[in-house]
């Protein structure tokens, strides 16, 4: 199997298993309604949006905000998005570098494409982070979208 299935297929599994396990009901046990991509319900905190969204997020930003970029150091020298922090997701301390930071203060996450971003994610809910949007399409949808990249 391709380097690429092996991504992409646990990806749809776990996409698949998300909108199959989602009862009817439309709130949580608090009384919430659940963020959802579409029709697929992600975790309460965790959201995938549209660039439009992340630039309006990082336009008026929440207190601390941090723009993570989880792409290697060359990509990130061709263009990121402004105040971006990096850390390479093929470090081998990027799990290291990504437990050291601060699981209370909101994140905008993204990488090349979307496909780094949503392992982060599942790594950042795992480690208990509250609240996080990842970027659909990554700095690639970024830039199709007209959004400002500085070097």
């Amino acid at each position: 199997m391709s380097r690429a299935l092996k991504t992409i297929v646990p990806a749809i599994l776990s996409l698949t298993l998300i909108a199959a396990c989602g009862g009817s009901d439309s709130t949580s046990d608090d009384g919430t309604v659940p963020a959802t991509d579409g029709d697929v319900a992600v975790a309460s905190g965790f959201t995938l949006v549209s660039p439009e969204e992340a630039a309006a997020t990082i336009a008026d930003p929440p207190e601390d905000l941090v723009i993570l970029d989880v792409r290697t150091p060359e990509e990130f020298a061709e263009g990121h998005i402004e105040s971006a922090v990096m850390v390479d997701f093929y470090s081998d301390t990027f799990d290291d570098e990504l437990a050291a930071l601060d699981p209370n203060v909101p994140y905008v996450v993204y990488c090349q494409s979307g496909n780094r971003s949503g392992q982060t994610i599942t790594k950042m809910e795992q480690i208990g982070f509250q609240s996080v949007e990842d970027i659909d399409g990554g700095v690639v949808a970024w830039a199709s979208a007209g959004l400002p990249l500085v070097n």
